[in-house]
């Protein structure tokens, strides 16, 4: 008898720590859920609940909630935990890293671009990143892929892919011309030099593409990466100065060179092969060519009058050189932010920006640009558009129709870049609209 009660009073213990564990598993899965439903609510109210361009899909009956994904994304509250299963908070700031598929022990994580309702125009290029014009090549920002990581790995893939095409008794100047050199056209650039090509790098600005366009002082948030013909570069949290130095030596030590401010206006098939021209009058023709631009090579415009005065910027250099000054910075993004708030600690800075709110914005600079607001550092004028420049002064028309005039020295434009459609077009490569397109999925990888 003492036995059984022995007995059933252990089994008793044993199921009510059962029962404990179970709900507090459950109190904290409701936790979870309510933390994440509020954080969802804020991200619907600043606009960054809906994904902008890349970003995460899960599959709902193959997540098991190990949270490994959540722990391996290096931004902050891309992804939460709802009901038991992952999902999405903020995708409008997923910047591709990848780092959440690759962590996935139940592979339910695929990478898509646009969604059903939201469309991304991009260039059509395959596996191999290959466009639908044969020997034109795709890798980077412009196809879909931002990071500087991915960028730089595709550069490296998309020229070796086009090294094993190229015919030995072809007549051009150049096996091949890689146009661009940002990110994935410097690591194309040292790829084709490991493969022994006679290779020519073009750039319509300077050495970095989007990334010298940065202002100096700028923090580029990138992660570690193989760069050829150098090795493993180990980034999580750098400079602009810091990035390019490393892309010079890189450079330097395999005796490469980028020809700067070249700009490519057309590119031609000719004879087997294609022929650029230069908008400095030269023509080049090569085997392959390689296109690693940004999408934002070319500065959205505002389109008003005064636009085109010297006043006018559309990228921000050297902050640190400009004091004294009654500045307006249009636009609302994270590009608007970070340069008003450099500005804004030797200047009277105003921003002008077409919505209520700011949405879309990193963690940390909507933070910032909070704190500078409370703190009177810098003047947010939400629902206004630019009308004209004018030599001393900016008009801004209000959404209800109002008119207002600002004092101003100095006018910077960030409000995005144009895609380059008409280059691409002019070159035979389809432009085609992606509604949720899988780009990195366990099914390709495998």
């Amino acid at each position: 008898m003492e036995l059984l009660v022995e007995k059933i009073l252990i089994y008793g213990l044993v199921g009510v720590i059962c029962l404990a564990a179970i709900l507090f598993y459950i109190r904290k899965l409701r936790k979870q859920s309510r933390s994440t439903e509020e954080k969802i609510g804020i991200a619907k109210e600043e606009g960054t609940y809906e994904p902008a361009s890349l970003h995460p899909r899960i599959d709902k009956h193959r997540c098991i909630k190990s949270e490994a994904c959540i722990a391996a994304c290096p931004e902050k509250d891309i992804l939460g935990i709802r009901n038991g299963k992952a999902t999405t908070i903020n995708a409008s700031r997923c910047v591709g890293h990848g780092a959440c598929f690759h962590a996935c022990p139940t592979e339910a994580i695929t990478l898509v671009i646009g969604t059903e309702t939201r469309g991304v125009d991009l260039p059509h290029v395959d596996a191999n990143f290959e466009t639908n014009v044969e020997g034109i090549y795709i890798a980077g920002e412009l196809g879909g892929m931002g990071l500087i990581k991915n960028a730089v790995e595709q550069g490296r893939q998309a020229a070796v892919n086009a090294s094993k095409k190229i015919q030995k008794n072809h007549r051009a100047d150049y096996d091949m011309v890689i146009v661009g050199a940002g990110p994935a056209g410097i690591s194309a650039s040292l790829t084709a030099k490991k493969h022994g090509l006679k290779a020519l790098t073009l750039e319509q600005d300077s050495l970095g593409g989007t990334v010298f366009t940065f202002p100096r002082s700028k923090i580029v948030m990138t992660s570690p990466m193989d760069l050829p013909l150098y090795g493993k570069v180990k980034l999580s949290e750098t400079s602009k100065t810091e990035l390019l130095k490393v892309w010079n030596e890189a450079l330097n030590k395999n005796r490469l060179s980028i020809r700067e401010n070249s700009k490519v206006d057309t590119i031609t098939p000719v004879n087997g092969h294609f022929k650029l021209d230069v908008l400095n009058g030269e023509e080049i023709t090569a085997a392959k060519i390689l296109i690693a631009i940004g999408r934002r090579g070319t500065p959205r415009k505002l389109n008003i009058p005064g636009e085109t005065s010297q006043k006018v910027a559309y990228r921000l250099l050297e902050p640190e050189d400009i004091s004294n000054k009654k500045i307006m910075v249009v636009g609302g993004g994270d590009s608007a932010v970070e340069s008003a708030l450099m500005l804004a600690e030797q200047n009277e800075v105003t921003i002008s920006y077409r919505k209520d709110a700011f949405g879309r914005l990193k963690p940390k600079n909507l933070q910032k640009i909070k704190d500078a607001m409370n703190e009177g550092k810098v003047d947010v004028k939400f629902n206004t558009n630019p009308t004209a420049i004018e030599e001393d002064k900016v008009m801004l028309k209000t959404n209800d129709g109002e008119t207002l005039e600002v004092e101003n020295d100095l006018v910077y434009i960030f409000i995005g870049g144009e895609l380059p459609t008409q280059f691409l077009q002019k070159a035979g490569i389809e432009i085609t609209k992606k509604f949720g397109e899988a780009v990195m999925s366990h099914r390709k990888k495998n």
